[in-house]
């Protein structure tokens, strides 16, 4: 693997300025292969996209999507054309096959709706670039996982940020637009190398780098945002790329994550990291997880969102890494599958841990299981959802029902029962928007719900449907508020936004 030596600042600027000629920017491409080829690229195919390309395949713009998103070959006077050749060549980012040049590493456009960004990594196994097994330093580039992490960070201005584990940059490029400085870090000098070519492309100056392992280069230090997409995959110990195998014994790398931050986040900080989690035999996975979380002192909310078996997981990584095409591939998967059936693994967790240092004497700590779609980018629900655990923490029953509620946006009531039955046997509340969660409620919640429109406090809403059920208003004051806190805390009712008018207080007869 060829080092990327491209770091002179005028070469970078020039070979910038040629990816903006070429229209080399998600919307270029994706005008340029339709929406159809371009989805078949997140997939491994590349049929589509050359055909797409073959009425002008000798543009710049087509040239630099068959390097770098197709990961072949182009002709020498083409990519002259393209970009600036000789310097590439000698930064280490193409290679001379014969009268072809080939790329030696990925550039990908990426960015946000208003602005363009470049990022760097190495060849991916899943178009074709890499052949066969990767290096151990591999960088992996865009992917799934820092996708998502992308989408459910909190977004909120602050001072610091840190991208523990940066691989090929992703997390650094987003916090560069909402924090004054980030610091992104990594073990592997490879990917630092790349990442720091990923900055100078995508134009971002605010973004600082450092060498070391979790929390070492920053001993100390605290940061306002933390975030992790760290090497979480629970593989034998001796497995070797450098992405995704910490060197540590099943989840203990995740483990330590979640204990060794709270003292690195500033007060009132976030700390978002992916993770996997071992499911061990006779343990309840969600006990494992509270007690990782209970001496951090942090409010914390894990989601996971996947789970599967030993054979799926070592299926899955192998693939990953290439190594599903080699000889030694039988051996592997043994390997894997003893090493889980060893520890009592009966089956693996994939989610997300969100920590915040609040400084409560008791914090909040939700643990839960949510397999189900979601609709990304989920920073801001993630901001709201440590917002309204606050709030419902300073509130207490009575307070609670002097609050006037209001239910939030693309809320809607489902009903299941016999036809023609008088009632439903079921009332389901269920987000469209959001964790897109569904909550199932009592014939008291589903009204007061529907009440709810940030006018009337919920003690009087309760009051009427007392009366109109005929029952005792005082012993359904009693019964809600255990209700009422799950409909607020999962955002189906909304605290008034801070500035509205106080609702008038509600009185409870004697």
């Amino acid at each position: 693997m060829v080092r990327v030596t491209m770091n002179d600042t005028s070469q970078v600027a020039r070979l910038r300025e040629a990816l903006i000629a070429a229209g080399y920017t998600v919307d270029g491409c994706l005008d340029a292969l339709g929406p159809q080829a371009y989805a078949a690229l997140s997939r491994g195919e590349t049929v589509p996209a050359l055909r797409a390309l073959r009425a002008d395949a000798a543009s710049p713009l087509a040239v630099l999507i068959r390097m770098f998103l197709l990961q072949t070959s182009a002709p020498e006077a083409h990519v002259r054309r393209a970009l600036p050749l000789e310097e590439a060549l000698s930064g280490g980012l193409l290679a001379r096959d014969g009268d072809a040049v080939r790329p030696l590493v990925d550039i990908r456009p990426y960015g946000e709706a208003d602005t363009d960004w470049w990022v760097v990594s190495d060849l991916g196994a899943g178009i074709g670039g890499v052949s066969g097994p990767m290096r151990a330093d591999h960088v992996l580039g865009i992917g799934g996982a820092s996708t998502t992490l992308a989408g459910i960070t909190v977004r909120e201005p602050v001072g610091r940020a840190l991208d523990l584990g940066t691989g090929c940059g992703v997390q650094a490029l987003h916090a560069s637009r909402h924090a004054e400085s980030v610091l992104a870090t990594d073990v592997n000098k490879r990917a630092l190398d790349l990442t720091r070519l990923t900055m100078a492309l995508s134009g971002v100056g605010n973004v600082g780098l450092a060498e070391g392992s979790l929390f070492e280069p920053v001993e100390g230090e605290r940061f306002d945002l933390i975030v992790s997409n760290p090497p979480f995959v629970i593989t034998p110990v001796g497995e070797r790329y450098t992405y995704r195998d910490a060197g540590l014994p099943g989840d203990e790398v995740c483990r330590l994550l979640v204990a060794q931050a709270p003292r690195h986040l500033a007060d009132g900080g976030y700390c978002q990291l992916l993770a996997n989690w071992q499911h061990l035999r006779g343990q309840d996975w969600r006990d494992r997880l509270a007690a990782w979380l209970a001496p951090t002192g942090c409010d914390a909310w894990v989601v996971q969102r996947d789970v599967q078996d030993p054979a799926q997981y070592a299926e899955l990584w192998l693939r990953d890494s290439g190594d599903h095409r080699g000889e030694a591939y039988a051996q592997r998967y043994d390997a894997w599958l003893a090493a889980f059936e060893r520890d009592g693994v009966e089956g693996i967790g994939f989610g997300w841990i969100t920590l915040r240092a609040s400084g409560a004497d008791t914090p909040t700590v939700r643990v839960e299981d949510w397999p189900h779609a979601i609709e990304q980018p989920l920073g801001a629900e993630v901001h709201a959802w440590f917002d309204r655990q606050d709030r419902l923490a300073r509130t207490d029953d009575d307070g609670l029902l002097d609050v006037a509620f209001r239910l939030a946006d693309h809320v809607v009531q489902e009903q299941t029962g016999a036809p023609g039955a008088e009632d439903p046997e079921s009332v389901v509340l269920r987000q469209r928007r959001g964790m897109c969660r569904a909550d199932r409620v009592d014939t008291v919640g589903a009204a007061l719900a529907g009440a709810s429109d940030g006018r009337l406090p919920a003690g009087v809403i309760v009051d009427a449907i007392a009366q109109l059920l005929e029952e005792d208003p005082a012993a359904l004051r009693d019964a809600v508020p255990g209700e009422l806190r799950g409909l607020v805390a999962d955002g189906f009712l909304l605290f008034p936004e801070v500035g509205d008018a106080p609702a008038a207080r509600s009185h409870t007869a004697d």
